[in-house]
């Protein structure tokens, strides 16, 4: 969800799910009920169409608690969206956050929003293939990844180039959908049908991340809170604008409807882990 990479024509795919057509002109039109676009954003005003994964900012709070960020650190954000995560690690670790996804619309709106935000000296963001990143070995702390993983068909190559790019000893946190009994319906919002969508089991993601060099320091599914998360949605009616309708389109309702049931009925699940590098 936050973005999507593979090799082919799968990539090719993903880069026309998530093209965004017009993106950034949507944003500014509806950012228009914060007053003039001279006026600084703040991360809450952006929570509803930043955080683009299973409960929202509540999820990002929890995954960059467990992470154990500390000021000063490197972090990247692969699939990094429209950089909401990046933005919240930023001001509320005080770390210098880099975000790379495969949209250029989702990084075009990404830099433009961290711009309206007042952080362009702590996040950055990047066009990039998560499975051959435009950063350097070794070069960061900590990788996060939200809502990304089950659109790539190379898992083994994914965590390996997660392993290159991080020091020794650091980390990769991860908060993912998971397949936990039966196929879902589609479309959903990270792939139109099945064929635009791998996913796996919390347990052989966590034994694909470990043969890439890693070692599981903390795992828990988070399928409850998802459920809790989904049914509130359901019982409140519809975010007011701005929300992830800006984002992905007016068919936005139907993708997150279908989540919603496979979420409910157990057929998808959440997984939140962090690994360590050896």
């Amino acid at each position: 969800m936050e973005t999507t990479y593979a090799t082919g024509r799968t990539l090719q795919a993903a880069r026309h799910h998530y093209a965004a057509t017009g993106l950034l002109g949507r944003l500014k039109d509806t950012l228009k009920v914060f007053g003039p676009e001279d006026r600084q954003l703040t991360i809450s005003q952006l929570s509803a169409v930043d955080q683009f994964h299973t409960r929202g900012l509540a999820a990002t709070v929890e995954l960059a608690r467990v992470a154990d960020l500390e000021p000063g650190m490197r972090v990247l954000d692969v699939g990094s969206g429209l950089g909401g995560p990046a933005r919240f690690i930023a001001e509320n670790y005080g770390c210098f956050v880099t975000g790379v996804d495969l949209s250029e619309a989702f990084v075009e709106a990404a830099r433009y929003l961290t711009e309206r935000t007042g952080q362009t000296d702590h996040v950055t963001f990047k066009v990039g293939d998560a499975l051959d990143l435009p950063v350097n070995t070794g070069e960061f702390d900590i990788a996060i990844q939200q809502h990304v993983a089950m659109n790539i068909v190379d898992r083994p190559a994914l965590y390996r180039e997660m392993y290159r790019i991080l020091k020794p000893g650091g980390r990769f946190a991860i908060y993912d959908v998971i397949l936990t009994g039966g196929d879902p319906i589609y479309p959903l919002p990270w792939a139109i049908s099945a064929e635009g969508s791998f996913l796996m089991s919390a347990t052989d993601t966590c034994i694909r991340v470990e043969e890439a060099g890693f070692r599981t320091v903390f795992s828990r599914d988070d399928n409850e809170a998802a459920k809790a998360w989904i049914s509130k949605l359901q019982s409140s009616g519809p975010v007011p604008p701005p929300n992830l309708g800006t984002v992905m389109g007016l068919n936005f309702g139907e993708l997150a409807t279908n989540l919603g049931r496979a979420l409910l009925q157990g057929q998808l699940g959440l997984l939140m882990a962090v690994f360590e590098a050896q």
